[in-house]
């Protein structure tokens, strides 16, 4: 195995396996010179006792240890989520040397335990917009550690780290994958999904959020296990084998209910972070660890979270050294995220740099490691004693033969004057180069704009303030919770609810010159051979701002007509669908100027100063040209054009055919029309032979535009805002 200087081993130690990973830094590139992945002869969590778990611990550490050698390397180990602790609190500004003292008092009130029966550990995360430490607070209870640290001690294994799974899987983010976190307002999710227990890691630029989920790769096993009456290994076995198995259906339908379960788990999670968090935007989902091999469940959970899903299949700043088999680094690489980022921390990469060891292994470490240069530092003390006496007697006798060094050390003192002279004129230049600074750094100017233009769109919707009828409606919808949305609102047409799948914007100078943003419609399934009877209302739409139509709607105030001067602003298309029977009326009411509790989506487009009260920079435009303002509607239909991202497409049989319906990802209901059935399951009939449909949920596509009062915006700034 390769040596080289400053390494560092991390260690995971599962219910799986042993993963480790040594790393190396050489001239500030992150190396991968060594790695294990030694798999115990049976799960730890499988019901063993806790004898039998220690004797296959050190099994696994005997074989590292036989393995490999240490040498002065460090080494850093992991401690699993639902054993440890982690709270981020803001601390007043204050002098550097009583945050200690404050840090401490925060820590005995957070953590749930006495805190002399934890290790535990703070770091500085950054500064608040309002001049507070934002600081974490890390901790684990003492015999957990002393447990993990006793397995290592066995096998003559010195750790110098102990860190938390989650703040690992945050230090590879950061460093592997933070250039596509450009803000606090953009965050990655990892999960990883182990034996037992899954966690679940929301990372931004500057901060953590971490849960611990009971459910794990053992799940589907005690699944297949209970289904088809086997014992644990082999249902573990089956589980494993499952894609090349000839029961491979029977196999993946007893594990789905565990997919719905982890997947239900992640979405009440995000949910809770999205409401704490409501300006952060959840980019991608990074999926580690053995569950993800299971086939199926990366698309399933992509699916159900409308979120890209990806399994990484390498590190993007990691090397592999040549000494290293890369074709079996690149198989393990999702089993290797927490041990990559115990690896980055050991090197000095980690934006989280707490450890959980000991004090008192941690003091007599450090002094181990001093002595050494206790005894170099004398006998260099030593050495410069003689060569500083030697050095003032030939000093002495070169000083009078001397003096040619003088005057050129004269003549030098003269020529830095001068160039501290030149550095000066310099400096006065430097004030035009701000100048120049300053005009580009206007380009960012209005950069909360579009922040502002999503509230704008999100506030006019319905909500528990603007419905407070249904405000539980909303509050279960939240919580994720789809029983509670079907014990308040058995009836689904009667829940006041708009889901938007889709928004496009586009800025002009002149708002009434752009054209409305295109949002393609699509066909979410298409059978050629099947003919279709159209019911008269099927391809209802709605034109509310059509010459002609609504003649009794509150007509817009004259201060919306399009003028002959240019006004900037945005054109805007939303797209999505809503199952509230009487959908016009929740969008666009008649007469309800005058009746704020009873206004539309429109409605409240028209009145938006009354809505931010006066505190809002846009304006609708035109609403009586159906150049500027449009919408259109239809009944959801799996078979008809509609706008992306509606529902769930799925198959159901109605009397021996196959028929493809659209369902709620949430409560699992049908949205799209389906034929009606009498009591023999066969289709209904009008008088004219015509199938007759259930209609339910209604999709919409609204195109408006919004003056933005005042605005003004570069060229190259409008091209940086479209989306």
């Amino acid at each position: 195995m390769t040596s080289k200087s400053r390494a560092v081993w991390g260690i995971d130690l599962g219910n799986n396996s042993l993963k480790a990973i040594r790393m190396t830094d050489e001239n500030g590139v992150v190396e991968v010179i060594g790695f294990e992945n030694i798999e115990h002869s049976k799960i730890l969590s499988s019901g063993m006792d806790q004898q039998e778990r220690d004797e296959h611990i050190a099994l696994a550490l005997r074989q590292f240890a036989e393995r490999n050698v240490f040498e002065n390397d460090e080494i850093i180990i992991s401690m699993p989520s639902q054993n440890s602790f982690c709270r981020f609190v803001n601390l007043p500004p204050v002098e550097d040397k009583r945050i200690p003292e404050i840090v401490r008092y925060e820590a005995a009130q957070q953590i749930p335990f006495d805190i002399d029966e934890v290790q535990w550990d703070w770091q500085i995360m950054g500064e608040t917009p309002d001049g507070e430490n934002r600081t974490g607070i890390f901790a684990i209870k003492n015999d957990i550690v002393e447990s993990a640290l006793d397995h290592f001690r066995g096998e003559d294994v010195q750790v110098t780290h102990v860190q938390m799974a989650p703040m690992a899987l945050y230090n590879y983010v950061i460093y592997d994958r933070g250039e596509e976190l450009k803000s606090d307002n953009e965050a990655i999710v990892v999960l990883d999904i182990g034996a037992e227990s899954s966690d679940l890691v929301v990372c931004t630029q500057s901060g953590v959020w971490q849960r611990s989920m009971t459910i794990g790769g053992n799940a589907f096993t005690r699944a297949i296990a209970e289904t088809f009456k086997l014992n644990f290994n082999k249902a573990e076995k089956l589980k494993r084998t499952a894609p090349m198995s000839k029961y491979a259906r029977q196999i993946f339908q007893a594990m789905k209910p565990v997919f719905s379960d982890l997947v239900g788990e992640v979405q009440r999670s995000l949910s809770f972070y999205n409401n704490s968090n409501p300006n952060v935007k959840l980019k991608k989902m990074l999926a580690f660890g053995g569950g993800t091999k299971l086939r199926g469940l990366l698309k399933y959970l992509q699916q159900s979270l409308q979120m890209p899903v990806e399994k990484p299949d390498s590190f993007k700043k990691l090397s592999i050294n040549e000494d290293v088999s890369q074709a079996t680094f690149i198989e393990n690489v999702p089993d290797f995220g927490v041990v990559y980022g115990l690896g980055l921390q050991g090197l000095g990469y980690g934006r989280i740099e707490s450890n959980l060891l000991p004090k008192a292994i941690a003091r007599s470490l450090a002094w181990a490691g001093k002595t050494k240069f206790f005894n170099i530092s004398a006998a260099l003390l030593l050495i410069v004693a003689v060569l500083s006496l030697g050095r003032v007697i030939l000093d002495r006798a070169a000083y009078s033969t001397a003096s040619s060094q003088r005057q050129e050390i004269s003549s030098i003192i003269r020529q830095a004057e001068d160039a501290e002279r030149r550095l000066e004129d310099e400096r006065r230049k430097s004030e035009e180069f701000q100048q120049t600074i300053n005009e580009k750094i206007a380009l960012f100017e209005n950069r909360d704009i579009v922040p502002k233009l999503y509230q704008t769109v999100l506030v006019t919707l319905p909500n528990g303030q603007n419905n407070p009828d249904q405000q539980d409606l909303y509050e279960a919808f939240a919580a994720g919770d789809a029983r509670r949305i079907i014990e308040l609102y058995p009836e689904r047409q009667q829940r006041r609810q708009i889901f938007i799948t889709g928004m496009s914007a586009k800025y002009a100078e002149d708002i009434s010159t752009i054209d409305f943003p295109e949002l393609e419609m699509t066909t979410r399934r298409r059978t050629p051979s099947r003919t279709r009877q159209p019911s008269p209302d099927s391809d209802m739409s709605f034109d509310f701002g059509a010459p002609g139509m609504q003649q009794d709607r509150d007509r817009p105030s004259r201060d919306e007509e399009p003028t002959g001067d240019a006004k900037p602003g945005f054109a805007i298309t939303i797209v999505g669908y809503s199952p509230y029977e009487d959908f016009e009326r929740l969008m666009d009411p008649p007469r309800v100027s005058d009746t704020p509790e009873r206004w539309g989506v429109v409605t409240r487009l028209q009145n938006l100063d009354q809505v931010f009260d006066g505190n809002n920079p846009f304006k609708l435009y035109s609403r009586s040209d159906t150049d500027h303002f449009r919408l259109e509607a239809g009944v959801v239909d799996a078979d008809e054009a509609m706008p992306p991202g509606i529902g769930i497409q799925s198959e159901r049989e109605t009397n021996g055919s196959a028929e493809t319906v659209l369902i709620d990802p949430m409560t699992q209901e049908v949205i799209s029309r389906e034929p009606r059935l009498d009591d023999d399951g066969n289709k209904v009939l009008d008088r004219s032979g015509r199938v007759v449909y259930d209609e339910r949920d209604r999709w919409f596509r609204l195109n408006f535009k919004l003056i933005w009062e005042d605005g003004e915006i570069s060229d190259e700034a409008a091209d940086d805002m479209r989306w």
